[in-house]
């Protein structure tokens, strides 16, 4: 049992490590909080004075403030359905016995260790070039006119190129999940005469169940900042601009450091948001 010395000692060592944690994410914060009170143009002049909340006003009524915001929901929304589905339904297939089994689940997992820009530009050069990319080879052997992605499904191409990436992630959660399964349930809902999808609709999705909430909770806010993606493919255009690339486009556009600030402040509350709506579903489903 620890005394109250080893309590002040491990309070004591713990303090630098703890001090340095907060600084690095306080600081930042701190920072972009005072700047998006001000007109700060470091190009022209450079801080020229408090403005109150004159960027936020400007921010916020901007006519593409809310398609933006939209944007960004209907793609963390898409991602999230997408690998949620098919990572379950891969973390069932990878946790049955197979040939080269370890060989399978390196390689369904290693998207995930592709950077965001290098994926973007596989798919967006080798996948669904118009003219020379495998999609378009595959609707004309078909005999179908070859679809430009980018620009007519621009919002379904993203949200396809982010899931492969995530796809990985949520496969490697839910098939840890699998594998804690106890299997006496299952043989002995086999020998009750319970179907197959009995099974998964009564025993294996409940037990999957804290796992999902956790990786809904995890990419969600990861997807909320995406970008990279974005930038290397329809760079905002065709409906696909998020709340993070307009943030990036006002600074670019008016080299308005504050302005930018007030979106990032925005992008904050817009998180904290949707990550208590979501912590609650997830304390929910680990209470019950």
């Amino acid at each position: 049992m620890a005394t109250q010395h080893s309590r002040s000692a491990a309070r004591i060592m713990m303090a630098p490590a703890v001090i340095l944690l907060l600084g690095w994410m306080l600081v930042p914060l701190t920072m972009t909080v005072i700047f998006s009170f001000k007109k700060y143009l470091p190009l022209r002049g450079g801080d020229l004075g408090w403005v109150g909340f004159d960027n936020y006003v400007r921010f916020v009524s901007s006519s593409t403030f809310w398609p933006s915001v939209q944007a960004t929901l209907v793609i963390v929304a898409g991602v999230l359905a997408i690998t949620v589905v098919f990572g379950v339904l891969l973390a069932l297939l990878l946790d049955q016995p197979m040939w080269g089994q370890g060989v399978v689940r390196i390689l369904v997992i290693a998207p995930f260790f592709v950077m965001p820009t290098v994926s973007a530009l596989v798919w967006k050069n080798i996948f669904m070039d118009p003219v020379n990319g495998l999609f378009a080879h595959l609707w004309k052997f078909f005999g179908a006119e070859p679809i430009s992605w980018l620009s007519e499904a621009s919002m379904s191409s993203i949200i396809l190129i982010v899931s492969w990436q995530w796809l990985p992630f949520a496969t490697l959660i839910l098939l840890t999940a699998m594998q804690s399964l106890d299997s006496e349930q299952l043989e002995a809902a086999e020998m009750d005469g319970a179907s197959p999808l009995a099974r998964f609709g009564y025993i294996v999705l409940p037990h999957l169940g804290r796992a999902i909430t956790v990786v809904v909770l995890i990419q969600t806010i990861f997807l909320l900042s995406i970008f990279a993606e974005i930038f290397v493919t329809t760079q905002g255009a065709f409906g696909t601009r998020t709340l993070t690339y307009l943030i990036f486009q006002r600074v670019l556009e008016s080299q308005n450091i504050g302005l930018g600030s007030a979106g990032g402040v925005y992008a904050i509350i817009l998180a904290n948001i949707v990550a208590a709506f979501l912590t609650r579903i997830v304390g929910k489903n680990l209470d019950t």
